[in-house]
């Protein structure tokens, strides 16, 4: 754990030199954070059952099945709209881990730090887990920042607990705390293995970033109505997430080869 921990210190002071890492870090959280929030704002006053029947009537049954019987369709639409944009949380840890991780391996090759690193007697495990864990970590504190914030802003918005209950219900909880987190960890070891095989650390951040493709196609599918995210998609997605987790690890320490970085990149 000493070599883990001495990694992840030393990633983090290199890394957070980078300002993009920096801005990446703290200024999209806060701006995931402030689109549902918006909404919520430009909603706050939207509370009579008479002023949004017509459009309460309309949403799909698949949405009006989650909105107890205690809400009106004035807050049954702001659970609706708030829904649709509440997967943008899912793409903090996906962002922001492949700015900090596709520069780990590939930026140590182009200013020759790795070598020494390598020559030490770390594993290719310990030294996988080190770089992993920090990029992971931030990620994965940017991400429940980022829902913390929604929720206290949520709460100082609304008067209502019980639609406070609903927005914050058990499949938001699984996506943050328990998808995120996947996320982050299977975005990480992603941009390892395409850090470990690139020489330039803009390919590595670009190439790094296409695994955030499948956050964006489920956000316009739900947007489009092709489907609703509910508790078992989203369980689901985390069974498949911890076995693809898992595998890309594996994968990241074969594709990962010490000896051909001692002796050939030079």
């Amino acid at each position: 754990m000493d070599k883990i921990r001495t990694i992840i210190r030393k990633e983090w002071l290199e890394v957070f030199q980078n300002k993009l890492v920096i801005f990446t870090v703290v200024f999209l959280p806060l701006m995931m954070a402030a689109i549902p929030l918006g909404i919520l704002f430009s909603m706050k006053d939207l509370s009579s059952a008479s002023a949004v029947g017509a459009a309460a009537e309309q949403l799909p049954k698949e949405m009006a099945a989650l909105c107890p019987d205690t809400l009106n369709s004035g807050d049954c639409m702001k659970v609706f709209m708030v829904n649709e944009f509440m997967i943008l949380f899912m793409i903090i840890p996906v962002a922001v881990p492949g700015a900090i991780a596709g520069y780990s391996v590939v930026g140590e090759k182009t200013t020759h730090s790795l070598e020494p690193l390598l020559a030490t007697p770390i594993t290719t495990v310990e030294l996988l887990v080190g770089k992993c864990l920090a990029a992971v970590i931030p990620a994965v504190l940017a991400t429940f920042g980022a829902f913390g914030i929604f929720a206290i802003g949520a709460s100082i918005i609304l008067a209502n607990p019980t639609l406070i209950s609903v927005l914050l219900d058990l499949r938001w909880l699984l996506a943050v705390f328990a998808v995120g987190p996947l996320l982050a960890f299977l975005a990480v070891t992603f941009a390892l293995m395409v850090s470990s095989r690139v020489n330039d650390p803009r390919v590595a951040e670009q190439v790094s970033m296409v695994i955030i493709i499948p956050v964006i196609a489920g956000f316009f599918g739900q947007i489009s109505g092709l489907f609703i995210l509910n508790k078992e998609i989203i369980t689901i997605t985390a069974l498949v997430m911890l076995v693809l987790d898992g595998g890309m690890f594996y994968l990241a320490t074969k594709v990962f080869q010490r000896e051909s970085i001692l002796t050939r990149w030079r």
